[in-house]
């Protein structure tokens, strides 16, 4: 495993229950950070942090639903109860919504994947970067798309969302650097977690042998083939959390495999 330099670094993680978040509190914790995992699924949630802890790592679990400030504002009361500060935001969390034409999209499902998708990024750098500009110190990635770099037939909202992502980080990174806090983000292709079984189906129609061909076509966009690995966008997440990025801020660093180029 990858490792990185955090040893004393308090670490959050939103959507740290699975797929890339999970990797990254794996990574954040093998590196020495303290991490809080937070998740709005107790079972998950607590596998992360049961893991990290097996492994002789330090890490709680708490639950949280992205969209509702006082949840955000919890688990920021909570890491700063816990361990004293916050060095590190990972904005992960996010939820694909339905594979619908924008004619037919419904609006329920679009206002609950705003509230997940931009809310919840918006909402935990507001709660968070008060703490770290006043330290002086900090760094927070949120996890974007190249939805959020091009269009996303039957996507509409979760483009939407992720072109919002980017957006923001620009605006946050500009607005944070002069306190000596760093705002960027990654923007995965097609990556081999759980969300993507729900979008190869969703695209499918539910059915398995038409979700496998979707697969396929969706791998073979990227010139390697192949989709990114989990722990691959972990990997990039945590360099733009670490020290050896100190001079980047407002970026959106992309990792597809050169889908996005082709």
């Amino acid at each position: 495993m990858q490792t990185f330099d955090f040893t004393g670094k308090v670490a959050i993680v939103t959507g740290g229950g699975g797929g890339i978040g999970r990797e990254a509190c794996l990574k954040l914790a093998a590196g020495g950070a303290n991490v809080v995992v937070a998740d709005l699924s107790d079972e998950l949630g607590e596998e992360t942090a049961g893991k990290i802890r097996e492994n002789g790592g330090e890490a709680i679990f708490v639950r949280t639903d992205v969209s509702k400030s006082k949840d955000v504002q919890h688990y920021v009361r909570t890491a700063l109860d816990t361990y004293g500060k916050i060095d590190i935001l990972l904005n992960n969390a996010g939820w694909e919504g339905k594979m619908k034409p924008l004619i037919d999209y419904p609006e329920e499902v679009f206002d609950k994947l705003m509230g997940i998708n931009v809310r919840g990024v918006f909402l935990g750098m507001k709660y968070v970067l008060p703490h770290m500009i006043s330290q002086k110190s900090g760094t927070i990635v949120n996890t974007a798309s190249v939805a959020g770099l091009v269009g996303t037939p039957e996507m509409v909202a979760y483009g939407a969302s992720k072109h919002a992502v980017i957006g923001m980080t620009k605006t946050a990174g500009i607005e944070a650097a002069p306190s000596g806090v760093r705002v960027n983000a990654v923007c995965p292709g097609v990556v081999d977690t759980e969300m993507m079984r729900k979008i190869e189906n969703g695209f499918a129609g539910g059915d398995s042998a038409a979700a496998e061909q979707t697969r396929q076509q969706m791998a073979a966009s990227a010139p390697t083939g192949r989709y990114t690995q989990p722990e691959e966008v972990a990997n990039v997440l945590l360099y733009l959390a670490s020290d050896l990025s100190s001079h980047i801020i407002g970026q959106t660093v992309v990792i597809d495999g050169g889908a996005v180029l082709s």
